[in-house]
């Protein structure tokens, strides 16, 4: 990965503003693991180890990324909460992994709001609904995919990137608005996902920007919506589902860090203001632009407050799908 070079200009400046700050409550030369619950090359991988790099030039330690994929998130959870809570151990999730995987698991593992500690926000992710116009009727617009699956019944198929996962509810959502006959296909990831409605196997799909992004610039696949209450500005002629008349899927992905609970608050609050410094500079929001990503920071408090919103936004969505936690 080429280096960030601007942030250790702004790593050194940070480190005298956070000299006379309560220090993490460990070896002072013992590396600091950031644990992410997806493969290598993912977005979460990418915003992990860009964050990894300004930390380690703030802190003047090391910093590691720890890739723990599988089951959505839910194996790197669960080795935070048996991590010992000594500043030592960070996991970066998206909220999939702190909200749905909790609504829709009998047995998860972890208890988000009694294993985790909020450090702060990071990142928000919103997802787009792609389709591919040669095999959907030559439709570019999501009402007008909408009337194609109507008419072709059974053939409304749209790829998403998990099952139990708010895009799969999503499909559920938007069928129902357009009075539509479309049924969600689970991947794993949505990577997958993409490369299957371009090569149409599946006529449409929910996925993030990074995604869909580069084969829609290439003309393969267009984006007809995006989630989430505004339009981003790297797709500024694509209307969110509300835009369209599309209530229910304005609650967008985010992307955060946590400690595990009974990390020293001195310790969460001194992360905070270097994350959140990170995530404040021109350099961070430049490298994560291209993947549809907008950074966002936040107090650790306000972090347990989107949580604990989206967590009710969620539920509400689980349940008006009739889905049974398994």
């Amino acid at each position: 990965m080429k280096p960030l070079l601007p942030f250790r200009a702004m790593a050194l400046a940070l480190a005298a503003v956070l000299a006379g700050s309560a220090a993490p409550a460990s070896a002072a030369d013992a590396p600091i693991r950031i644990l992410v619950g997806f493969a290598p090359g993912g977005s979460t991988d990418v915003i992990a180890r860009h964050l990894a790099l300004g930390m380690q030039q703030a802190l003047n330690r090391p910093v590691v990324v720890e890739n723990k994929p599988g089951a959505g998130g839910q194996i790197a959870a669960q080795a935070l909460k048996a991590s010992r809570p000594d500043g030592l151990t960070l996991f970066l999730s998206n909220s999939h992994s702190v909200s749905m995987i909790p609504l829709t698991l009998l047995k998860p593992g972890y208890d988000p709001e009694a294993d985790f500690a909020p450090v702060g926000l990071v990142a928000i992710n919103p997802d787009v609904f792609a389709i591919n116009p040669a095999v959907a009727g030559n439709v570019s617009g999501l009402r007008e995919f909408g009337q194609w699956a109507a008419a072709h019944p059974g053939q409304g198929n749209v790829g998403v990137p998990a099952p139990a996962s708010a895009p799969d509810f999503a499909v559920g959502i938007v069928g129902k608005a357009l009075k539509a006959d479309l049924k969600a296909v689970p991947y794993r990831g949505d990577g997958p996902v993409a490369q299957d409605v371009v090569a149409g196997q599946v006529p449409a799909g929910i996925g993030s920007v990074g995604a869909m992004l580069p084969f829609a610039q290439a003309g393969r696949l267009r984006i007809a919506a995006v989630n989430g209450t505004q339009r981003l500005a790297i797709l500024p002629e694509v209307p969110t589902y509300a835009e369209l008349g599309i209530k229910g899927y304005e609650e967008v992905i985010f992307t955060a860090m946590f400690a595990p609970a009974g990390t020293p608050e001195a310790t969460i609050q001194h992360y905070n203001a270097i994350i959140s410094r990170l995530v404040k500079a021109p350099e961070f929001a430049e490298k994560i632009s291209a993947l549809g990503i907008i950074p966002a920071a936040s107090t650790p408090a306000e972090l347990a407050a989107r949580v604990r919103n989206t967590n009710r936004i969620w539920a509400g969505m689980v349940k008006d799908a009739g889905y049974q936690p398994q």
